[in-house]
């Protein structure tokens, strides 16, 4: 059986922070992930559980027929972006779909912009002159992920906290700030990023 995703824990400043370490192989296994802590407290997730200790931690939802986006539009530009920041392309994806679910033209509640969601703030520092422009957009919203995964020391799961709550709240908790919100979004851009990984 393949273990789809492994992340351990280290601590840091005197506190526990998340690490991640993901190790994404091809299956064509349901894409249910499981999770079990081990004696070290070490967590380890998988696809694929070949014990009873591991429990459900992302139950993956039937997919809805029509009404999308074309999740495929905007690729070419996603992989530039992953080529010249040098990141993932399916994490570039995985944050899209969870940031705007591939709609150039979202406007969040709170005022973020665009495929990955920038705030007006942020445009300038981001490069971004036009929100709207999908290519614009990406290469932004992909030099500030990658910002942020080097702020973290490449732990994924702290830098899209920071993504989505601001660094300054990752840095207080040491760790996923406890804000529902985030918790759920860094499950489902972890939960994206292992399918488009895997597809």
């Amino acid at each position: 059986m393949i273990e789809a995703i492994r992340t351990y824990l280290r601590r840091r400043h005197g506190g526990w922070v998340a690490g991640c370490l993901l190790v994404l192989l091809a299956s064509p296994a349901l894409a249910d992930i499981y999770m079990y802590i081990d004696s070290q407290g070490v967590m380890h997730f998988t696809n694929a559980p070949t014990s009873s200790d591991y429990r459900i931690y992302i139950k993956e939802r039937p997919k809805r027929r029509g009404g999308g986006m074309d999740a495929n539009r905007f690729d070419r530009y996603i992989d530039e972006a992953a080529g010249l920041h040098g990141l993932d392309f399916p994490l570039i994806k995985a944050v899209i779909r969870a940031e705007s679910a591939f709609n150039p033209k979202a406007v969040s509640k709170k005022g973020a912009l665009g495929l990955m969601q920038i705030m007006p703030q942020n445009l300038k520092a981001f490069e971004v002159h036009d929100p709207f422009d999908p290519w614009q957009n990406i290469m932004g919203g992909a030099r500030y992920l990658k910002a942020l995964i080097k702020r973290f020391d490449g732990q994924l799961p702290l830098a899209l906290a920071a993504y989505n709550a601001g660094p300054r709240m990752v840095d207080l908790y040491r760790g996923i700030p406890p804000i529902p919100e985030t918790e759920a979004y860094v499950k489902r851009v972890m939960k994206y990023f292992y399918l488009y990984k895997k597809g």
